[in-house]
Parts: C-alpha cells; structure tokens; sequence
C-alpha cells in the first residue's frame, strides 16, 4: 500500500522501506536480506520481529499482521515468491514476462504491477483471476490497492499524458470508474482505509485532491505549495480517514486535516469563522469569484497543511503514516537512508511536533537503535489519526496452482518476438 516505488541505490547504503496495510509493522529490505519490525512500542524500541538474510531485495510487502509477504529481489526482478516468514518456508513463486514494479495486498487480492500490464491472484490460491492488459505505460508501477474487504478497489493511471486514475473493482473484476484528476501525469496514489476515498498528486506536486472512488466526486483540494514543483514520493490516509500526510522529494512533510462536517457546512459556519487563516482564504474567494480568474480563486479555496515537519536534508525519499501507537497519535517517517523517525502529534493545528525517536534501521541486532539527535531537528507542527485494525488469518499453505487458463499480460521484452502466455508458477507446501 505504502512502498518507495524507484529501485533503491543499495551500493550508497539506502534500503528499501515500506509500511504494513495497518501500520503495525515495517518492513525493511536491505543487499543483504530483509527485516519485519514491530511498531507496538516504537517510542522506546523498534522490535524485530523476523529478519531473512537473503539476496537483495527490491521488493516486500507484508499482509496485515500475518506470517504473509511477497518478495522481488533485484537478482531477478521478474519472479515473485510469496512466503510464509514464521514457517520459513516458500508457498509459491510466479515468473512474469517484464520485470515486477509493485506488488500490492489485501485479504482478498494480491496485485503485481508491470509496466504494461496489471496480474491480479486470488490471495486464498495465489491464481491469476483476471489480466489487465495493455495499460497506459507505467514505468514507475504507480497503482494503489484499498486495504478494504468491502470496497476492494485496484487504481492506476489511465493516461501518460494527463492525470487521469483509474479505478477497478478487483472482486467483480470490472472497470468501475475513471477520474480525470490533474492536467499533469499522476506521481502518487492512496486509498483511504475504507477504500471509498483516493487522494492523488500529479508530477507537478503542488495540488493534492481527493476524490470519492465510487462516483468520481471531487471531494477536497489541498494545496502542498505554491513557488516549486516538487516530485511526491508518497501520500496516506490516517486509520481514521481525517487526515492525509505527503512527503516529497523536498525536507517538508505536509499533514492535511480532512474536515468532512466543514466542507458540508460552510455556507452557514462562514458568519462565525475566524477571519484569519484558512477562512479568510475560503470567504475572500466567494467574495471575488466574479472578479478573478478561475485559478486565482481557486488557490484561495484550497485547503492548507494543518501542520508540517521539516526535516534536515532534502533529496531523500520517505515513507510517511500516521497510527496510534500505544493510545497516543504518532506520525511515522521511514527513509530510504535508513532511519525511521517517531514524532508526537498534537491536536491543536499549528503547535509543534515533538520528535521522540530516530532509530537507526541499517544495524544488524535484535532491535534498532534509538539514534541521539538535536531538538532542533524536529520542528514544525501537528495532526490527528487513530490506529489500525489487526489482521489474522493468512493463507499458511497454497498450492499456487498454474495459471495457464489465464491469457497473457505483459508486452514481450524489446529483445523478444514472442509474447509470454500468462505467468508460469511453482509452489511448495
């Protein structure tokens, strides 16, 4: 749901970081294997749970809280295998005709993204269900997954040239709407815990909007900046769907309040508004709608970080959640430098956030170190979530059955004149 999409610079020391569907745990890929965290106690220690040295990774995901998780190394960035980590054994492997960009999980769908096409197996058998085929070119693997049974929906882009996102029913295994979202390619993608909410960025980063995934309504506009164009590395949904935390290639983390009661309300609240801040933005847009152009008034009407943290070095890609963790709100920020920073987040907008730890995630031990740093590092302000739901069961043994009813997905390799017939599989119990 939440992975660092480029191929990490493993020679330069960085890792491959990626949050679980829930926020519960981290998963932390290396050259030299991989390792699961626990978040439950994060504040003081950040517990290993399982580390597999191994090939390098490229790719890892983790199901819930489950002994689940699909792997792509960079030896061989075309195969997938899905394993059981607790029992250390292999449940199966699948090969595909390009190389693996994502791999996206829920309870019920596993997605693996090339950069033509999109597989989608059945979590229960890992069997290809259905193919998408002959997508818009997408040489990042941008596409999101809802983590939700009820509203089980697979996004990705519908259009090199514009920001168009499209959405589809992964359990009926049918289109279900498109979303013309920006003028500009898409950059980032996320479900909101339900599944029935999906924020997207564009490459020009400065707009982020959030849309209703069962009809395509515009339901907030956020505005990230307004002097540069920033490369969105990524977006989330806090567990509670109230707030949306982007990072960039930028040293700013930006946390939006999602005030649903506001947005429904605001024509009988704007005579008791605070005239300062974001409501004077929202009346003086009203106000001079007839006078201005469209996007002038429309950077008045667009909704400002509620808080922001900066952090020291710009150029880093990171990861960024927001949990509740042992009761008290935390925003998480795992970077592909190798360090994950905890920070507290207070209710009142504007009031800063505390940085409470940096743990070191490079060190070869039972647990990460706590790293010691400056209480300058962490500034700026605040936000709200609240934690995720556990994850039980996963399947503990699959036959990984061969999908050879399924018909061929991804475009043959420049060097091929052949086109592949589906992915070839493998298991063992």
């Amino acid at each position: 749901m939440m992975s660092l999409l480029f191929r990490p610079d493993m020679d330069a020391g960085e890792v491959f970081v990626n949050f679980n569907q829930n926020i519960t745990s981290l998963a932390v890929g290396t050259k030299s294997g991989y390792s699961l965290y626990s978040l439950g106690s994060v504040d003081n220690t950040l517990d290993k749970i399982y580390t597999c040295p191994t090939e390098e990774i490229f790719l890892i995901e983790r199901l819930f809280e489950s002994s689940l998780v699909a792997i792509v190394s960079q030896r061989t960035p075309r195969k997938l295998k899905v394993c059981h980590f607790k029992k250390q054994s292999e449940i199966c492997n699948y090969s595909y005709s390009n190389s693996i960009l994502a791999v996206k999980l829920n309870r019920a769908r596993l997605i693996v993204c090339l950069e033509e096409s999109l597989y989608i197996h059945n979590i229960q058998d890992m069997k290809v269900v259905h193919t998408i085929r002959d997508t818009p070119c997408n040489s990042t693997g941008l596409c999101a997954l809802s983590s939700s049974s009820d509203h089980c929906y697979l996004a990705y882009p519908g259009s090199v040239t514009s920001g168009e996102v499209q959405i589809f029913d992964a359990i009926n295994l049918h289109a279900k709407t498109m979303i013309p979202a920006h003028d500009s390619p898409l950059a980032a993608l996320a479900f909101s815990p339900s599944g029935t909410e999906i924020a997207t960025a564009s490459e020009r980063g400065t707009v982020i909007r959030v849309f209703s995934s069962l009809d395509g309504t515009k339901l907030f506009e956020l505005r990230r900046g307004l002097k540069r164009c920033v490369s969105i590395a990524s977006l989330s949904f806090s567990t509670c769907a109230e707030y949306l935390v982007s990072s960039s290639n930028t040293e700013t983390i930006h946390i939006f309040r999602l005030d649903r009661s506001s947005a429904d309300s605001n024509d009988t609240k704007q005579a008791s508004d605070d005239w300062m801040g974001y409501s004077f933005f929202r009346f003086l847009s009203k106000t001079v709608s007839n006078y201005l152009p469209t996007q002038v008034t429309d950077v008045f009407s667009q909704g400002r970080a509620f808080a922001s943290v900066t952090l020291p070095e710009a150029g880093i890609r990171r990861m960024c959640a927001i949990a509740k963790i042992q009761k008290q709100l935390r925003l998480l920020i795992a970077s592909q430098d190798g360090y994950l920073y905890v920070y507290s987040i207070p209710s009142v907008e504007g009031a800063e956030c505390q940085l409470i730890k940096k743990h070191d995630l490079r060190l070869d031990d039972c647990y990460a170190i706590d790293v010691r740093v400056s209480p300058s590092i962490g500034v700026s302000a605040a936000t709200t979530a609240a934690g995720a739901a556990a994850a039980n069961a996963s399947p503990s043994s699959s036959t990984g059955a061969s999908s050879n009813k399924e018909e061929a997905a991804g475009k043959s390799s420049p060097s091929s004149t052949a086109k592949t017939e589906g992915p070839s599989s493998n298991s063992s119990n």
